[in-house]
């Protein structure tokens, strides 16, 4: 009786919170998002778009549903961002950096040398700054739903440990097709070569690249092990994703689907961070015994990184815009002061 008397007022419960939703949800039409990413389907990345799927179908009763496509299988960043422009793909979630030939300010945010910790890009990010931003980005097509964590990038080759500032010299490392990450690294005195993603693991294969430079939780779910001996945690610039809605797309849903797409990528976002954050956490181990040897660069090494690229931040902090920059700096010490 008892188990029949809370089945009763479960049953009351759902079919009072399904009335209640009713008339919001009878405004919600049949979509299904494809989302892009060039990562490996295990990476938190992938883990998180899938999990904006769940949240979506939960709060749009079934009716909205989206399809993760991982491992470049719709393109690498630079082509799916242009594919969501032209309205041919819904979602992707590329790296920061290659928004920069949409919208130059965002360079700002891969300035060398500028974080220290996750927080406080979180604090920037998630400030009006990194609102405005976003705000930039539907005259162009795109709509922004979040910034997600990359993470601090690291330097990995095939040749030999880097122990100082010097090693880095003579490296032919695959960078971001991004000018200031090639600009960086030849100050570093590096050959650096700018490639898509979904080209690198096979170019470390065939021995075109010596190296490449990605967070570890990339480094490690993209086996980059396999092909790479040597790491150094050289945290020379802080990486961000932004999580994309084509405008096409976007103008197409109602007022409470895009709600709706909002609050499930806002629960996206949180849920991305914080898995990122975890397998950071436990990669470096992972790598270590999966036989990489990692090297950790001296103070004084990382004093000298940052006079390297000192030349390189002045010249970017005013092609990317100089009010920008400073503002992502305000921000930057108002996180810092709390």
């Amino acid at each position: 009786m008892q188990f029949h008397a809370a089945f009763k007022t479960f049953a009351l419960a759902t079919a009072l919170a399904a009335a209640l939703a009713g008339p919001a949800l009878a405004q919600v039409r049949e979509h299904t998002f494809k989302i892009g990413t060039g990562i490996s389907d295990d990476h938190p990345q992938a883990q998180a778009s899938r999990h904006f799927g769940e949240v979506l179908a939960a709060k749009s009763g079934g009716k909205m549903r989206a399809k993760l496509f991982a491992n470049g299988t719709l393109g690498n960043d630079v082509t799916m961002i242009s594919a969501l422009r032209g309205g041919t793909l819904e979602m992707t979630v590329p790296d920061s950096s290659t928004l920069v030939s949409v919208v130059k300010d965002f360079g700002v945010l891969n300035l060398p040398l500028t974080f220290n910790t996750s927080e406080e890009a979180d604090a920037v990010l998630d400030s009006a700054f990194g609102q405005k931003l976003l705000a930039k980005l539907p005259e162009k097509g795109l709509v922004g739903l979040g910034y997600w964590e990359n993470g601090f990038r690291q330097t990995t080759n095939s040749r030999r440990p880097i122990q100082k500032a010097e090693d880095f010299a003579g490296l032919k490392l695959r960078v971001i097709q991004n000018q200031l990450f090639i600009d960086s690294f030849n100050a570093l005195g590096a050959n650096a070569t700018p490639m898509p993603f979904t080209e690198l693991y096979s170019a470390m294969e065939q021995k075109a690249v010596d190296g490449q430079e990605n967070p570890t939780a990339t480094i490690l779910t993209s086996k980059f092990y396999e092909v790479q001996k040597h790491l150094v945690l050289s945290r020379h610039i802080y990486s961000t994703w932004v999580f994309l809605m084509s405008k096409k797309t976007w103008d197409g849903l109602s007022a409470e689907e895009q709600k709706i797409v909002q609050d499930a990528a806002k629960e996206a976002t949180a849920f991305e961070r914080k898995a990122i954050r975890a397998l950071e956490a436990k990669a470096l181990g992972e790598l270590k015994k999966l036989g990489m040897q990692v090297t950790e660069l001296p103070p004084a090494e990382q004093a000298r990184l940052r006079d390297k690229l000192q030349p390189v931040v002045a010249k970017y902090s005013k092609e990317f815009g100089e009010d920008s920059t400073r503002e992502m700096m305000a921000e930057l010490d108002k996180a810092r002061r709390k």
